[in-house]
């Protein structure tokens, strides 16, 4: 059974993604511990609410020494919401922008959309070769909870990624290496959302 960390860090959604893990059959643990984090066969980061406070929480716990020493040894991590936002370089918001943990290139940015926040189930466009989105159908629906996002073109080489519209095109999930991350709650996604968690869980 895999061993899954999911980081505590003062976000709100941690008991849902535990839940949703345990689901799927991981053994799983909440830690604020860099070592747990560290060790741990998968690494959680969830995160809801503003990229400046989710930031000012992962650098309570040493989350950049964590991640930095995870990727380094090719251990997987997955981002949610805005656990996913704060992997890349900057989060900017009501005009001020936040560095990010910086493990993928791209800027997050207020969607341009009529309605804001996106909230609600959409589906996403996955490329080919996607580990997260194996086997499920091109229909198939995530939800969705979150005014910022990341534009495609900013995500650079290398970076296996998925889109999703609202208003415009945007990052619903990548997958670079031992990192991968969805804009969209699994936890929230019902049978979709554990097939993506269990696809995970499986490339551990």
């Amino acid at each position: 059974m895999s061993r899954v960390t999911v980081l505590d860090y003062g976000s709100g959604n941690v008991r849902s993604a535990v839940r949703a893990l345990e689901r799927v059959g991981a053994e799983v643990e909440l830690s604020a511990d860099p070592d747990v984090a560290i060790e741990a066969d998968g690494l959680v980061v969830p995160g809801v609410g503003a990229f400046a406070a989710c930031m000012a929480g992962l650098h309570r716990v040493q989350a950049e020494r964590i991640l930095t020493e995870r990727v380094r040894a090719d251990r997987p991590v997955l981002g949610i919401c805005v656990g996913m936002q704060v992997l890349f370089s900057a989060g900017v918001e009501h005009g001020v922008q936040t560095p990010g943990l910086g493990l993928l290139a791209g800027r997050v940015e207020q969607l341009k959309a009529p309605v804001i926040p996106h909230m609600g189930w959409n589906t996403v466009r996955p490329p080919a070769d996607s580990v997260l989105f194996d086997g499920m159908a091109e229909d198939t629906r995530f939800y969705f909870v979150h005014s910022y996002a990341v534009h495609p073109a900013a995500t650079g080489t290398g970076v296996r990624t998925t889109v999703a519209e609202h208003g415009e095109e945007f990052v619903a999930a990548v997958e670079a290496g031992p990192v991968s991350a969805t804009q969209f709650h699994p936890e929230k996604s019902g049978d979709a959302g554990a097939q993506l968690l269990a696809n995970w869980l499986g490339s551990l």
